[in-house]
């Protein structure tokens, strides 16, 4: 089946509280997991709240990485979803997990754009558009 794009949705379960309320040590596993991927990083932000908890988000030219973290809990959420073949979203995911410390991680994979032409992808809109 032909899709535009994979989207990971990642349940961190027993991951390290000290580390998912560390905003440093998050935001670096996340842009370890987008560079080591293959993404193309855009930009990120990241907030810490009080008392405790991380969220954050890169963007990428593929598309996008976020995280939510329950340090309390010890638990993760994160997506990452990559469109094109530049990048491999599962990649990201496993550094993501092994960075967190999680040792109870379930991913489900998504396939997205799975009726759109290839054609039609961004790329050749554009193309088009400027031509």
């Amino acid at each position: 089946m032909n899709a535009l794009g994979i989207h990971l949705l990642i349940e961190m379960q027993d991951c390290s509280p000290i580390l998912l309320d560390n905003i440093d040590h998050v935001r670096n596993a996340m842009l370890t997991a987008a560079r080591e991927s293959g993404a193309t990083i855009l930009g990120d932000k990241f907030h810490k709240f009080s008392p405790q908890g991380v969220t954050g988000v890169i963007a990428i030219a593929e598309s996008h990485l976020t995280v939510h973290t329950w340090p309390e809990y010890g638990f993760a959420a994160a997506d990452v979803f990559t469109c094109g073949s530049n990048c491999d979203p599962h990649v990201a995911a496993s550094i993501l997990i092994r960075e967190l410390g999680c040792r109870k991680p379930q991913i489900t994979e998504i396939k997205r754009g799975i009726s759109v032409s290839p054609r039609l992808h961004k790329p050749a809109m554009f193309a088009a558009a400027k031509g």
